[in-house]
């Protein structure tokens, strides 16, 4: 804060100073240079005058070049061909379209009933590809996550079983299938029929598991876990409230089975036994049914009747020891036990092929939700 003596000598500068009046009497002012003090603040004035120059014509200038840009662009605009116009629109929707389905959410339709009750045929989802770690492009790469699928999540892969016609046919088919958002598919078979590239199914083992199904019904034995676990008593301590489907009548497998070994005995060409007769007649009407007891059994009579053909030992071996799941896979199965193509067919996944987790259902209305 300026002293009285500094504040006198400061009025007596430009534009503050004052003449004191014929005969007053005049007050003692302390001895201050005034010369360079006014030089300072003339100093200070002209410097804001050139601040407050330089942000006029700097706004000034930023104004008139932002008009010159409005005008080109509305004459530009006059000048384009509405084709043109409408063809640049569409093709900036399309790049924002596959942008959105590539790395954040895709649109899939359910083609079959593997996944009922969760999933129904021509149920409308979307999947996250962001949370695993989307392509880089279709078919091409993958993007790291610090996420990996868990146990109970519905995951999208790439079908182990599908055999592909080409990297440029595929990015084609995706690139379409993404544009209309699942609408057109033209990765179809000599049938029509589209080819199934990709698999949606539940995640139920992971890393380090031992997996064995009896008569339909799973069992697991969890890394690290010396005891094998109910998957319907482990799913209600976990409090999962999906259905596990079966198509299967359980009453059935004792019938199921000896048509297995009915079926092994007329392939070795002996007499049939009398308990055996018909059964393989009795079982033909069964719209579904569990393909993997009926060779359990069919196995069993091939080992006893050639024990010394290690083949048919180690083919029982696969329905009798289940699966293990290596570091790095997962083992996916449909909800809908006794119609589905899954893990037990092809055997554990590679997380590298699994690309998304199941979201929301957006179609029907009536089925509009998350997935769980």
């Amino acid at each position: 804060m300026l002293s009285l003596a500094s504040y006198e000598q400061f009025t007596r500068c430009g534009p503050f100073a004052h003449n004191q009046s014929v005969g007053a009497k005049k007050r003692p002012y302390l001895a201050l240079p005034l010369a360079p003090f006014c030089a300072s603040l003339g100093l200070m004035a002209q410097k804001q005058k050139d601040f407050f120059d330089r942000l006029q014509t700097t706004t000034e200038s930023f104004l008139t070049r932002q008009n010159r840009s409005r005008r080109l662009k509305k004459e530009k605009q006059k000048k384009k061909n509405p084709i043109l116009d409408w063809l640049e629109a569409f093709l900036w929707a399309a790049g924002m379209v596959l942008l959105a389905n590539q790395y954040l959410l895709q649109a899939y339709v359910i083609p079959t009933g593997s996944m009922i009750d969760t999933l129904l045929i021509g149920d409308r989802i979307f999947v996250n590809k962001l949370v695993y770690g989307p392509e880089l492009l279709p078919g091409i790469g993958k993007l790291p996550s610090p996420f990996q699928p868990q146990r109970n999540d519905i995951i999208i892969f790439e079908n182990p079983d599908y055999v592909s016609q080409g990297t440029a046919f595929e990015m084609l088919q995706r690139i379409i299938h993404m544009l209309t958002l699942s609408l057109v598919d033209i990765n179809r078979d000599e049938h029509g029929r589209p080819r199934a590239q990709f698999l949606i199914k539940r995640a139920v083992g992971t890393s380090g598991d031992r997996i064995v199904m009896e008569r339909g019904e799973m069992r697991i034995r969890f890394a690290g876990d010396d005891r094998w676990t109910d998957e319907r008593e482990f799913a209600a301590q976990r409090g999962w409230d999906h259905s596990i489907i079966r198509l299967m009548d359980a009453a059935r497998y004792p019938e199921l089975e000896r048509a297995g070994r009915a079926a092994a005995w007329r392939e070795l060409g002996l007499p049939m036994p009398e308990h055996l007769r018909g059964a393989e007649m009795a079982v033909r009407g069964l719209r579904y049914y569990d393909f993997r007891a009926y060779e359990k059994a069919r196995l069993e009579t091939w080992r006893s009747a050639m024990p010394h053909d290690r083949r048919y030992a180690m083919l029982h071996a696969r329905h009798t020891l289940g699966w293990y799941v290596p570091e790095g896979r997962i083992f996916p199965l449909g909800d809908n036990r006794d119609n589905s193509h899954d893990a037990r067919h092809f055997g554990p996944v590679l997380l590298s092929r699994v690309l998304g987790r199941g979201a929301i259902i957006y179609w029907p209305l009536n089925r509009l939700g998350p997935l769980r």
